[in-house]
């Protein structure tokens, strides 16, 4: 007599449901090493190149020159460079607040003087990925690296870091973010910076492709970054007073 040998359909259902979970497991794992074999490229690509030289290569901070970057107090058109210039107390912090208030056309960053842009109690990759959240964390991590902040180094708690080294993590994680500004607003940036760390600046924002305005009394410094235009705030009664504007 002709005996059915065919599992019952529960046992049958049961085998492949788990195949199919184990070709699940296979396939996160293989996605899991792919992702770190590319972050352990990136790092050893990262480690071969000149430590000393920060690479801003981030193309979605470009603007075309005819783009309407911000209007109110100061109208900003293309990848303008705009130096405010003017004695203390003329104002020039004021007309930042004025230009961020009056909301810029374009994605923007604020980097203040007092550089309280942080939670100092968390790596920088962490405040990094606060202002990227949609952002794969390997390609946070490659971005901070453009900053010469590497590996390790990444994952110091901002509350540590040097003077110069806090700029450049400020820089880095404003530049990191998602989206990317294509206004970059600095108040007094090179103030208490040692050579190094203004070079580094100056490298930064020499290849940064989108608008600047930038509020120094350095000289120098504003003539390596390539200001294009001036805005002059003459002494004021009022600090806040922008009507004296001068470009």
């Amino acid at each position: 007599m002709f005996e059915n040998k065919r599992e019952p359909k529960i046992i049958m259902n049961m085998r492949k449901r788990q195949a199919q979970e184990a070709a699940g497991k296979y396939r996160r794992e293989h996605e899991g090493n792919l992702e770190s074999a590319r972050a352990q490229l990136d790092r050893a690509q990262d480690s071969v190149r000149n430590d000393r030289e920060i690479r801003v290569d981030l193309p979605d901070t470009s603007v075309h020159p005819g783009r309407r970057i911000a209007e109110g107090p100061l109208e900003i058109v293309g990848p303008e460079r705009i130096a405010v210039r003017g004695p203390n107390g003329s104002g020039k912090t004021t007309l930042l607040g004025r230009i961020v208030d009056a909301g810029p056309l374009v994605p923007y960053a604020l980097l203040p003087q007092r550089l309280d842009i942080f939670d100092d109690t968390t790596s920088v990759v962490a405040n990094a990925e606060l202002r990227a959240p949609h952002l794969p964390p390997q390609e946070v991590r490659a971005r901070l690296a453009r900053f010469l902040f590497r590996g390790t180094d990444a994952d110091v708690p901002v509350g540590v870091l040097s003077g110069g080294e806090r700029l450049r993590a400020a820089l880095a994680i404003l530049l990191a973010a998602d989206p990317a500004p294509q206004l970059l607003i600095l108040d007094e940036p090179t103030n208490n910076l040692d050579l190094p760390s203004l070079a580094h600046l100056t490298q930064a924002l020499r290849a940064f492709e989108g608008a600047l305005v930038v509020v120094s009394h350095d000289e120098r410094f504003l003539d390596e970054i390539g200001v294009t235009r001036s805005v002059v705030l003459g002494d004021a009664d009022v600090p806040d007073e922008c009507a004296r504007l001068d470009g």
